[in-house]
């Protein structure tokens, strides 16, 4: 990440527009904040993408649109990067924000950046309309930099996902764990689940029950899990539930989108964990929908 971070830094001396990809289900928890200095110690204008919006909750997107379109030297839009007529608005909006730049003296030279696994080769492939950097439902699949002509007038370099040394709240950890923004290896998935469900709970209680049948009453993340194994089967050996197996399942179907449209942070609920150094999900706002 040191040589990353250090790449990164020289080619935005030659950079004119940042495109920044979030993912839109947990912006402020995807946002490193090692880019924000880089970009703001160059004074580079920066498009905010927030990735994904198909799996979030458009309530919540709409409000974290607000939130950043209100920051200076800022453009934030929602779309999915896998979706070509979506990308493709990317090149325009990036113009708007260096008019100065986009001519065949003065290419227009953008870079995209954000943490692992969030669609930046992803953005990349559908800009180029090829397969130019490789995609993969894991973290740090890019390794390196890549710059490439987007056409005579734009010029697009890709970046290798940048996590920060440490992450300050929990909270954070765990919402980019259950997005699956750090390796199987860094987490246990009964925790991540655990706080999943506990959100769930919380905010979308309407769509567990859609989704695995039971009544949740007064149940906790872990009653959740345990649920999720009894009804779909899962057992090990000697009979007892397959806890890890239910884990998985349920961040599964939260990551694919089978659970249903999901964020895991608000505008409000961010500043509230701001506040209070970790984030109460019984205290958050009802966003969700039910």
């Amino acid at each position: 990440m040191a040589s990353a971070r250090k790449a990164a830094a020289e080619t935005m001396e030659r950079t004119d527009a940042v495109i920044e990809v979030l993912d839109a289900r947990l912006p402020e928890a995807s946002c490193n904040p090692m880019i924000r200095e880089l970009r703001e110690h160059r004074a580079r204008p920066c498009l905010k993408i927030l990735n994904k919006s198909d799996l979030a909750d458009p309530a919540a997107t709409k409000a974290w649109l607000k939130f950043y379109n209100a920051q200076p030297n800022v453009k934030a839009v929602a779309l999915s990067c896998k979706k070509p007529g979506d990308a493709a608005k990317v090149p325009d909006l990036c113009a708007a924000l260096a008019p100065h730049r986009g001519t065949r003296l003065k290419p227009l030279r953008m870079m995209i950046m954000g943490i692992p696994n969030v669609g930046k080769s992803t953005l990349m492939n559908a800009l180029l309309k090829r397969r130019a950097a490789a995609v993969g439902d894991e973290p740090a699949i890019t390794k390196n930099q890549q710059s490439l002509a987007l056409n005579e007038r734009m010029t697009l370099t890709d970046t290798p996902g940048l996590m920060w040394p440490k992450i300050e709240h929990d909270s954070d950890g765990f919402m980019l764990a259950v997005s699956h923004a750090i390796g199987r290896n860094a987490i246990l998935e009964e925790e991540v689940a655990a706080f999943l469900a506990d959100l769930l709970l919380a905010r979308y209680p309407a769509l567990v029950v859609a989704r695995y049948g039971f009544a949740v009453g007064n149940m906790d993340g872990a009653d959740v899990i345990a649920a999720i194994a009894g009804c779909r089967g899962y057992k090990l050996k000697g009979g007892e539930p397959d806890l890890e197996k239910a884990a998985l399942a349920l961040l599964q179907d939260y990551r694919t989108g089978a659970l249903g449209r999901i964020s895991l942070e608000t505008p409000q609920s961010r500043s509230a964990m701001l506040e209070n150094g970790w984030l109460s999900v019984e205290d958050c706002p009802q966003t969700g929908e039910t």
